[in-house]
């Protein structure tokens, strides 16, 4: 019987390797989530995400665990919390039309605070607006319990770090930032996140601190790209290459641009503006340098539609009823992440102008109308061709050749810089890359 008990809430990309990661250190992990469909699926050891560590695919790790019996997903969120003492929560915050939807974080507390015991400790990692876990998740917490946070049990914020195909590693290298209603509260929250974390624990001087910090480091990329976006408008202009002035302005030990591309995507860059704002407006304040930022990344999408468009306009057909091949669903490259996901967008905006859309990439498992099951579907038979994301499983040297099969003339829309663009020009293509 194991003495150590977690519970994670949310068993997606992040809480599922964070449960992971406790199981392969000792832990009995129980991993909650209100998707039975997806409870089922990882209880089968089935899992869509791409995590390796130690040598190891998730989906080896997942039935390892599984097997030993120290890990288990659950639907009964009531009985996960009556049967641990550490509760951890990594349940997201998603956006409506620039509105935080605060209701499955609510749901959560609820269910945790009616099950909570004197001595519980629980940790919020989800990324929220700051003042939440001591504004919003406190209260509910408190109320449903009859207890008081810092008194009967212990509460502490820890923003979640990770990169996406890196879980495993990065919860245990990168530094952990962790606040807590009181120094009690905080050191049994830097316990509790020691056991996975190998890295510095950097305790803040508050909650509020933690959740701020969150922010800054997602928007400071959103701002990073758009800056990047505009400089591509300008190199191309200049009849320069974007890639290669980044590479050398990169040069520059204080320098790091990102790469532009076809929008910013996932779950954490996008939203973390909308965390923001609503505070800020509610502190007097209007934040338009990450406002501007956010809507320029957001224009993306349309402004790859209308260069496609254009592209095909000067070789004389109309958008509508042309097809167009797509490489790359998710929203960075060498990942099965299509959450919020500008490729996504750019295939539903292409279909919304009348144009057949087939796209092709073997990473991502999400399901679209528009999605083909081999590159050569994708990409022969069609008018243009728009590479949006790099794979694994996407050969850009066999694009090449697939090319010459297109319909007469052929147009290619390469926003990742992934093909020869000498090659292609040289076969009479009419090219563009961001």
């Amino acid at each position: 019987m194991y003495k150590k008990k977690v519970c994670i809430f949310g068993q997606g990309f992040v809480g599922l390797p964070l449960a992971l990661s406790f199981a392969l250190r000792g832990y009995y992990s129980v991993g909650v989530d209100v998707d039975e469909k997806l409870v089922d699926k990882i209880n089968r050891g089935e899992t869509s995400l791409k995590e390796k560590y130690k040598g190891k695919n998730i989906q080896q790790i997942l039935k390892q665990e599984l097997k030993k019996k120290s890990y288990v997903a659950v639907k009964d969120a009531e009985k996960a919390v009556k049967n641990c003492n550490n509760i951890i929560v990594t349940v997201g915050l998603p956006i409506n039309q620039g509105s935080v939807i605060m209701s499955a974080l609510e749901e959560a507390c609820i269910v945790i605070g009616k099950n909570l015991k004197k001595q519980d400790l629980i940790i919020i990692r989800s990324t929220v607006i700051p003042g939440t876990t001591e504004e919003f998740i406190k209260p509910i917490l408190e109320k449903e319990s009859g207890l008081k946070a810092g008194v009967d049990f212990y509460l502490g914020y820890a923003s979640e770090r990770i990169a996406e195909g890196n879980a495993f590693d990065e919860f245990e290298n990168m530094p952990t930032l962790v606040g807590a209603v009181n120094d009690v509260s905080l050191n049994k929250a830097v316990e509790l996140l020691g056991v996975v974390c190998k890295a510095e624990i950097i305790s803040a001087p508050g909650i509020k601190e933690v959740e701020t910090a969150k922010l800054f480091e997602n928007i400071q990329r959103d701002v990073n790209i758009a800056l990047c976006q505009e400089f591509a408008r300008f190199t191309e202009a200049l009849g320069v290459d974007i890639f290669g002035v980044v590479k050398l302005a990169n040069t520059h030990s204080r320098v790091n641009l990102l790469i532009p591309g076809s929008g910013v995507g996932g779950y954490c860059i996008p939203n973390a503006y909308h965390y923001l704002a609503g505070k800020g407006k509610e502190l007097g304040l209007s934040m338009e340098l990450l406002k501007l930022a956010r809507e320029n990344n957001a224009k993306l999408p349309e402004y790859i539609v209308k260069k496609t468009e254009e592209m095909l306009l000067q070789k004389g057909k109309e958008l509508k009823g042309s097809k167009v091949g797509v490489l790359g669903l998710a929203m960075k490259d060498y990942s099965n992440d299509d959450r919020v996901s500008p490729p996504v967008d750019i295939c539903r905006k292409l279909i919304e102008r009348g144009a057949v859309v087939q796209a092709f990439d073997p990473a991502v498992s999400g399901e679209y109308e528009f999605k083909v099951k081999t590159q050569e579907e994708a990409v022969i038979g069609t008018d243009a061709v728009l590479i949006l994301a790099k794979q694994q499983g996407i050969c850009f040297q066999e694009v090449e050749n697939m090319i010459m099969k297109m319909n007469n003339p052929p147009v290619c829309i390469d926003v990742k810089a992934a093909m020869q663009k000498e090659l292609i020009i040289n076969q009479g293509i009419k090219y563009w890359r961001i």
